[in-house]
């Protein structure tokens, strides 16, 4: 059990039927303000899919899916989503979506390898997005138009909601800052990949990393990647390896950074062979899902993860996402939440 110290003592803004309607409003006017802004069309998604299909995500690559066998299937064993990066890729494909158009989906997830703190749960809520791009739109330019187009849309629903409650007070800076993973490590060279990350966003409020899963300068990446989702590789036209990044957002409540999103450019098939060699998971390309990318089955996109939970966090300014949402905690970490005056659901 982990409690991030907070900085004051805590007391919520918003009581437990404030916080339940603002968390309902919250998610109804970020999807509202993603789809219309990124122009994605709702679709329904699974929480489980096959295993060996390769549709599965497996995050940093070291995550094992919560599974089950199927009765009527002979014994075929089912996984627990960790995201739908891959499932979305092809959707677009099943669903002939054209380039500057993409879905998103309610993505919830069990992941039971988690350390459970004030902002990991072994409930995973997110909106999955994916969107049909082109050639001519894998770059950093690209991307980052892209993250600046979903920062503005937190910040509109962060302005709606305090129009309902007033006591909730605009904090968000109005520009998201860049920088490359690569630029981080040598402006702080002496710190570790997230304590360079807690400096940054710590000074900027509102951070997006470019460049997560490639060796950097020093020969270890900022952070791990899964070698066939994200393009992390490829050079760009700036000078530096990678298309993918995260979002941090500041929060004043806790004291620290906090990753809302991760997103990137996905990997063409020039990508795709180069990390798997690279991570030494070539044998992948037998999958369904890495034949159907290997044979050009599958559109260019770009796409990733917005936690529902953690916005709400944020936009709320709680204290621990068990505020938010409702799951499984131990008994030590509801009774530490009691006495700092944080009301777990």
């Amino acid at each position: 059990m982990k409690i991030y110290k907070l900085p004051n003592s805590y007391t919520p803004i918003l009581d437990l039927k404030q916080t339940e309607l603002a968390i309902k409003q919250v998610k109804e006017i970020f999807q509202l303000n993603l789809s219309s802004t990124l122009r994605l069309r709702r679709v329904t998604a699974p929480l489980f899919v096959l295993q060996g299909t390769g549709l599965n995500d497996d995050l940093t690559g070291n995550e094992h899916a919560v599974s089950f066998p199927i009765k009527d299937m002979n014994g075929a064993v089912a996984e627990v989503v960790h995201s739908l990066a891959k499932w979305k890729r092809v959707t677009l494909a099943d669903y002939n979506i054209a380039p500057g158009n993409g879905i998103y989906t309610d993505m919830n997830a069990i992941r039971a390898h988690e350390e459970l703190d004030n902002l990991h749960s072994l409930y995973v809520d997110q909106w999955d997005w994916e969107r049909t791009i082109t050639a001519e739109d894998r770059t950093a330019a690209f991307l980052r138009r892209i993250v600046t187009r979903i920062y503005s849309a937190i910040r509109r629903t962060e302005f709606t909601i305090s129009e309902h409650y007033p006591q909730l007070e605009p904090t968000l800076p109005q520009k998201i800052f860049f920088i490359y993973a690569e630029e981080l490590r040598k402006l702080f060279p002496d710190l570790s990949a997230k304590e360079r990350e807690e400096r940054i966003t710590k000074e900027h409020k509102a951070v997006f990393i470019i460049g997560i899963g490639d060796k950097l300068s020093d020969g270890e990446p900022h952070d791990n990647r899964a070698p066939d989702y994200d393009d992390y590789t490829t050079p760009n036209e700036d000078g530096y390896n990678g298309l993918n990044g995260d979002m941090l957002i500041w929060s004043d409540v806790l004291g620290k950074a906090v990753e809302l999103s991760s997103m990137g450019i996905r990997v063409d098939e020039k990508a795709l062979m180069k990390q798997l060699k690279e991570s030494g998971k070539e044998e992948r390309k037998e999958l369904y899902f890495h034949r159907r990318l290997l044979g050009g089955e599958l559109p260019l996109s770009i796409g990733g993860g917005i936690g529902q939970s953690r916005l709400c966090m944020l936009l709320l300014k709680k204290a621990h996402i068990g505020e938010i949402q409702a799951s499984i905690w131990p008994e030590e970490t509801r009774i530490k939440c009691k006495e700092m005056n944080i009301p777990i659901i």
